[in-house]
């Protein structure tokens, strides 16, 4: 070996040794490897909340969409329900107005059959 291939190799063995160095020294560093499993949880935790809001979001939409619809079929019975009611109050306001009519045609016919048969026995 001449001594110029023998300087290159320790320049190499050089350069390997010192990434070597350099891996073994990242690991050593525990508050680097502390912060950099920190990140990632970081970022984890707010793609679940990105995930978790846009999910929520979406139900509270769907919700609405279902309130809504059933507000809208509560009004239309409400408002069938109460024309429905409407109509009985009048046909009650006009059985109360007929009433007095009614007695008294009945008060009639029964003075009239009594004095009929009064009249016939008689």
């Amino acid at each position: 070996m001449s001594a110029e291939e023998l300087q290159q190799e320790i320049e190499q063995t050089r350069q390997r040794l010192g990434e070597t160095v350099d891996e073994l020294a990242a690991k050593a560093d525990v508050k680097a490897r502390a912060r950099a499993t920190a990140a990632e949880a970081k970022e984890r935790a707010q793609a679940t909340a990105a995930e978790a809001k846009e999910r929520a979001h979406a139900t509270a939409a769907e919700a609405a969409t279902r309130v809504q619809a059933t507000a809208a079929g509560a009004a239309g019975r409400v408002q069938a329900t109460a024309a429905g009611m409407s109509g009985r109050v009048r046909q009650n306001e006009l059985v109360q107005r007929r009433w007095p009519v009614a007695l008294a045609a009945g008060v009639l016919i029964v003075a009239s059959v009594a004095i009929w048969r009064r009249r016939r026995k008689g």
